[in-house]
């Protein structure tokens, strides 16, 4: 039998949801839901499929979307702070509602921004909008995201987490075949400390680690 070591903690898993094509594993440890590394989408799939995404950075609904990080960031800082939206995507609304109040915003994105001089500088806040559940490499991707933060940085992420809501089979949110590791509260917590992050805010909408 195959075994799966979790790729946040590298803990070893268990299997949790056996469906046709929906294959995840739990880690023992921290609690992190994974479908291992033979399911995934190829890069040209992973692409095309981001492609789809209607995210047009007018759309209402899509600024509604990402308010709650939007929001945040307006409270919690200047326009002078210097901040970075991680996985800014096809359509970078965050930095559009942010610089649209002379905020300092770069987009970083893997297949549609891939500046990677970007991951070279320090920022005051890092967005990271629906895009930690796409982490191949979670453990590398918030090591990454940590050393971006300046002294008393912000990250704040948004994402789907799972805390039983019902049952997994039945959650809509693993049906995307490219949301590869989905996060549990005692997840966030793991990261929290091992990448030692101050504080930890989860709310409905947001999650915030502060450095």
């Amino acid at each position: 039998m195959i075994s799966h070591n979790c790729p946040l903690c590298n803990s070893a898993a268990t299997l949790f949801c056996e469906k046709p094509k929906h294959l995840f594993y739990k880690c023992d440890t921290c609690d992190g839901i994974f479908r291992p590394k033979h399911t995934f989408l190829t890069a040209e799939e992973e692409k095309a499929h981001y492609e789809k995404h209607n995210n047009d950075i007018y759309d209402e609904r899509y600024q509604n979307f990402v308010s709650p990080i939007v929001n945040a960031v307006l409270q919690d800082f200047s326009p002078e702070a210097k901040g970075l939206d991680f996985g800014s995507g096809t359509g970078p609304v965050i930095a559009k509602m942010l610089t649209d109040k002379d905020y300092q915003v770069q987009n970083y994105d893997l297949f549609f921004a891939n500046d990677v001089a970007l991951l070279n500088q320090k920022y005051d806040y890092v967005s990271c909008c629906e895009v930690m559940e796409h982490f191949h490499q979670p453990y590398k991707e918030f090591e990454l995201l940590k050393s971006l933060l300046l002294p008393k940085g912000k990250l704040y992420c948004k994402t789907e987490v799972f805390n039983n809501q019902k049952p997994f089979e039945n959650w809509y949110y693993k049906d995307d075949f490219t949301h590869v590791f989905i996060y549990q509260p005692k997840t966030l917590e793991w990261i929290k400390t091992e990448f030692h992050f101050s504080d930890l805010i989860v709310k409905e909408k947001l999650i915030m680690f502060e450095c």
